[in-house]
């Protein structure tokens, strides 16, 4: 496959639910298009009802889209063949009670294919990779929420995909938890992983995205990398190091003398935050 086939495709996406007699029919999804590039972090942000699960499912082959495509890895989404390179961490992942962290593992391992010492030795290092080594011989029903997570996220790798899919994946994690689920997510990207993952903790967001695109109401309404995203236009942001007062005060003629000793560290567009950006956009929709 070409290097330059995106990750993930969603081609003029529309996703129309049927109604009944007393209630019409249901646009979720309204002609959305973007690109995930293979190796990036992309998250997909919007409020309650804006159309990221409808569009994350379509692109799983969870749902048919009424109009448009999607694809993976330049496969299409209703080809069952595609789903062998993803790995899929649910908002709520369920686990059976009863077994184990290492059995569960290796449950979801035989499941792909997986088996032998081959499967044991990568259910080790999954253990290892996501902290939950000392729980390996623990019953899942034991499990905080944060473990609950972190072993989601090692079945969901456990078969070495190239596209990781997250749903809210630190929604409900204590702050330790979450630390913990992002550092993880930036490995994965280290490794050369795809990830595509939706969140409404902002936040977070900001710190391990590439790109976002960000919906509502059916529609993207913002997309692009996040740091073109937050720029603010119309300004300019000088940092300088060891400025006096007196070249604060005379600051477009010192700094072009580089008087004073002080030296130009960057120079740029002001940021604003995912969270200001996000209510701009989905405001600029209601």
């Amino acid at each position: 496959m070409s290097e330059t086939v995106p990750a993930v495709s969603v081609r003029h996406l529309t996703k129309v639910f049927k109604g009944t007699l007393v209630k019409g029919s249901f646009t979720a999804v309204k002609d959305v298009s973007f690109e995930v590039q293979a190796g990036e972090v992309y998250g997909l942000i919007g409020p309650n009802g804006s159309g990221k699960s409808t569009t994350m499912k379509a692109i799983l082959g969870l749902l048919a889209p009424t109009k448009g495509e999607t694809s993976i890895f330049g496969k299409s989404s209703t080809d069952v063949a595609s789903r062998r390179d993803v790995g899929f961490l649910p908002e709520n992942p369920y686990f059976y009670k009863h077994l184990t962290g290492l059995e569960t593992l290796l449950f979801y391992g035989r499941l792909c294919g997986l088996g032998g010492q081959n499967l044991k030795d990568r259910a080790q290092d999954m253990l290892k990779l996501t902290g939950l080594e000392s729980a390996a011989d623990r019953r899942v029903g034991g499990f905080s929420k944060g473990m609950l997570q972190r072993l989601g996220l090692a079945q969901a790798l456990i078969h070495d995909p190239r596209l990781l899919v997250l749903d809210e994946p630190t929604a409900g994690v204590d702050p330790a938890g979450s630390r913990k689920i992002r550092d993880l997510i930036l490995e994965m990207k280290q490794r050369g992983l795809t990830v595509l993952v939706t969140s409404h903790l902002l936040e977070q967001m900001q710190e391990v995205c590439d790109r976002v695109g960000i919906m509502a109401h059916g529609k993207m309404v913002r997309e692009g990398r996040l740091d073109d995203l937050t720029a603010v236009e119309n300004q300019t942001e000088i940092t300088l190091e060891n400025a006096s007062a007196a070249l604060l005060a005379q600051i477009e003629q010192l700094v072009k003398a580089n008087g004073g000793g002080a030296k130009l560290l960057s120079s740029g567009k002001p940021r604003t935050t995912l969270e200001r950006l996000f209510l701009e956009a989905t405001d600029e929709k209601s």
